[in-house]
């Protein structure tokens, strides 16, 4: 009678002796290739397996150390962007450093910002009205938000390029009174800004430019 082979797998994991009990025997046990061809002894095909497993970590240690390369640079970028709008004078000075660092640094094509509250400066695009569905949206952004939709009243403050954008990034600026503000980062690359997209640094990016902008219009 055979055994289910689940349970001579318990049956050794439960007794680690018997590989030491009957070394010779374990020496002697072939069993196939993992990629086909001739057989092998067991011993080989733990090695084997050993290998592949340490090719699997080698690559994960990969895309980690990526990551870490990728969340470098952005953080270098976000630090050069906290210099540059320290540096600015004026609220046109920081509406143009902020869209020159996310259009030049951060290589998003498309940027557009509207405020609203404190003093307005009507000679500015950005305090052009806005509708009451956009303040509402900019109060229930927790987080920013990344995907494919907007209304048609954002869509329109990005101009002719509208009708070619496929993905979106809409970040609420916020002050001690609530939101008076809404950035908007757009692509005609739908994996731009994708739903399940990391926001820690959109978020960052946000509560820094709303803290320079706050100071300009209160």
């Amino acid at each position: 009678m055979s055994l289910p082979a689940a349970d001579v797998a318990s049956w050794l994991q439960a007794n680690p002796e018997f590989f030491e009990e009957y070394a010779d025997l374990v020496a002697e046990i072939f069993i196939p290739h993992p990629h086909g061809g001739r057989a092998i002894p067991l011993a080989e095909r733990q090695i084997l397996t050993l290998r592949e497993k340490n090719k699997l970590l080698e690559g994960k240690l990969g895309e980690l150390l990526q990551f870490g390369e990728e969340n470098d640079q952005i953080g270098d970028k976000v630090h050069k962007l906290c210099v540059a709008l320290l540096q600015s004078r004026d609220l046109a000075g920081v509406l143009g450093t902020l869209n020159y660092h996310l259009q030049e640094h951060f290589r998003v094509p498309h940027v557009a910002v509207r405020l609203w509250g404190g003093e307005a400066d009507e000679t500015l695009a950005e305090f052009a009205p806005v509708g009451d569905a956009v303040r509402e949206l900019a109060h229930s952004l927790a987080t920013p938000y990344c995907g494919p939709y907007v209304t048609d009243e954002v869509l329109g403050w990005l101009g002719e390029s509208a009708p070619r954008l496929k993905s979106f990034a809409q970040v609420a600026l916020k002050g001690e009174d609530g939101p008076f503000g809404l950035l908007v980062l757009a692509s005609e690359d739908p994996q731009r800004f994708y739903p399940e997209m990391g926001t820690l640094y959109l978020a960052r990016i946000g509560e820094l430019a709303a803290a320079v902008l706050a100071r300009c219009i209160d």
